[in-house]
């Protein structure tokens, strides 16, 4: 069912390669744009699901469906219950990290790490879109990255763990190791399995060996795995064996997948590719999906995340590689399927506009941590978000009015029409671009020195916002608020109602933002946000509708 009104008009620009795009049977890459990292894949019938990291974002784990791989819709989130998702007091890192997807016997798993509150687990359901069953925690499983494998009539679940005696020989010393998996009890079985130590090669320090997937094809099992650490070394790595216990012998000619070799200064470069899982097709074609960035400065500066690409694999001398034909990952590669209709807007170029004239968020829609008390309304103003101005922010632990969607692209804008009348100095409302507790910009309604304005502020390690820029005096009550994404440098600017827009600041710099200066393993969000700043209010804000428009560059 529709959840939310959706217009999605394509630049003129788009409209053309994407009809030449059609006409030549190309897709565009990235396949989901924006933040969306460690992809996990499987196809049941002719469906494909697909599943990505959301670390401290509710819900959790969402769950994309795909007729073709290219066109993906968001169906639901495997963790969408408090009582599923604890994620009070964690860092927007952390959180859920490395699911993985996969079905058998009329039942859909997902294994993941809940890192510092539960460690791993797996959750089940019988139709994709959910429910999903609450987690089943497998205190054995000592790492990260856990995946499941079917072997007929035995279960497995494969993982990142400790080095030998957890007695590391270098920094990033790890092993991937196994368990036999009782599906029926949902608890491993028998003694724990070391399958690699260190990587392909430990005489070289192999660091961050993870992601491991199980394959078999013609009578051995293939071993996937990211391997170098999920930055500018990433990579992945293939191993084999006739026993599905090992042992497992690297390909000499691994890597499989990298792009750390390249020249850093090549045009529109895609970076730090690793991180796998493989889909079959009907017709015995084989694909990959994969993480990957794209940078937007020589030093490999990137606000939008790790994103999911797609690229054709080619079995060559009983090994896998992954995008045969090319060194570099390439943006447009022929469609897996041909002669399919898109079932769903693409998540690779899009504009989008939100109309809240429904009752529910988009699914493109996530929040900060889990929601347990109504602090949002599609009632209260009909045909508006509206959210309570609360004492919780952005800059703390806990769940703040603050309902977010990705980044898409480097280039691009978000805006949004507010009516909002701030009862004191420290309640604020507004647009805001967020990497991190202490990484983002806000622009904001507000009143300074009584006066009702929109200003701009940065954050700062301590928990406070430094005001960079602020307006006149405002007395309209409506404000349409947008930022500009423009690669290196935002730009913010306001309108009074349907006036014109008004430039409050621009050339303010991208990279404070980027993952290479704020750290961590998530994406910028644009978000609609309101806070108190620790205080009590009875103010609200109502949000008319929000607007995401993307450029047609890489």
């Amino acid at each position: 069912m529709k959840q939310v009104a959706i217009v999605i008009s394509l630049f003129l620009v788009f409209a053309c390669s994407q009809k030449q795009e059609q006409e030549t049977h190309y897709f565009t890459n990235p396949i989901l744009a924006g933040f969306y990292p460690d992809p996990s894949i499987c196809k049941v019938g002719d469906d494909f699901y697909l599943v990505t990291s959301t670390f401290a974002y509710y819900p959790g784990l969402p769950i994309l469906h795909s007729k073709d791989l290219v066109n993906w819709e968001t169906i639901g989130f495997a963790m969408d219950r408090p009582e599923q998702l604890n994620l009070d007091g964690h860092g927007v890192s952390r959180g859920l990290f490395a699911p993985a997807i996969r079905y058998h016997n009329g039942l859909y798993y997902i294994t993941c790490t809940l890192i510092d509150t539960g460690g791993n687990f797996v959750i089940t359901a019988t139709d994709s879109a959910g429910p999903w069953s609450d987690p089943y925690w497998i205190p054995e499983v000592n790492g990260i990255d856990p995946s499941m494998y079917f072997d007929e009539d035995k279960a497995y679940i494969i993982y990142n763990s400790i080095p030998p005696d957890n007695k590391p020989l270098y920094g990033g010393h790890r092993t991937i190791r196994m368990f036999e998996f009782d599906v029926d009890q949902m608890k491993v079985k028998g003694e724990e399995m070391l399958l690699v130590d260190g990587g392909v090669d430990i005489s070289k320090n192999p660091v961050w060996i993870e992601a491991p997937h199980i394959f078999k094809k013609d009578g051995y099992y293939y071993l996937i795995c990211a391997e170098g650490g999920t930055a500018y070394n990433h990579s992945e790595v293939v191993f084999r064996s006739d026993n599905a216990r090992g042992p497992y012998v690297p390909w000499d000619k691994n890597p499989i997948l990298t792009q750390r070799h390249l020249d850093p200064l090549r045009p529109n470069p895609i970076t730090t590719a690793g991180h796998a899982d493989f889909v079959r097709l009907d017709n015995g074609d084989w694909w990959a999906v994969f993480l990957g960035c794209r940078p937007y400065a020589d030093k490999d500066y990137f606000n939008t995340g790790r994103e999911t690409f797609l690229t054709p694999v080619k079995w060559i001398d009983g090994w896998p590689v992954i995008n045969p034909d090319f060194e570099e990952v390439q943006y447009r590669y022929p469609v897996p399927i041909s002669g399919t209709t898109p079932a769903a807007p693409s998540y690779s170029r899009f504009n989008y506009r939100y109309e809240f004239d429904e009752d529910k968020l988009h699914n493109n829609f996530q929040f900060l941590r889990t929601v347990r008390d109504v602090w949002y309304s599609f009632s209260e103003k009909p045909g508006h978000l509206t959210l309570n101005v609360r004492s919780e922010t952005c800059s703390g632990k806990m769940n703040p009015s603050f309902v977010a969607h990705r980044q898409p692209h480097l280039s691009g804008s978000v805006s949004t029409s507010l009516a909002f009348l701030p009862g004191a100095e420290n309640e604020m409302t507004g647009l805001m671009v967020f990497q991190n507790e202490t990484h983002f910009y806000f622009l904001a309604k507000t009143l300074i020195e009584g006066r009702p304005v929109v200003a701009l502020y940065q954050s700062s390690t301590d928990g406070q916002e430094m005001q960079l820029q602020a307006s006149e005096a405002i007395d309209n009550e409506v404000v349409r608020l947008k930022i500009e994404a423009r690669n290196e440098t935002y730009a913010f600017f306001f309108s009074a109602a349907e006036g014109d827009w008004t430039l409050l600041k621009e050339d303010v710099d991208a990279r404070f933002l980027s993952t290479r200066e704020a750290g961590g393993f998530v994406g910028c969000m644009y978000a609609l946000y309101a806070t108190s700043h620790g205080k009590e209010s009875a103010s609200v804000a109502h949000f008319d509708w929000v607007e995401i428009t993307t450029s047609d560059n890489p």
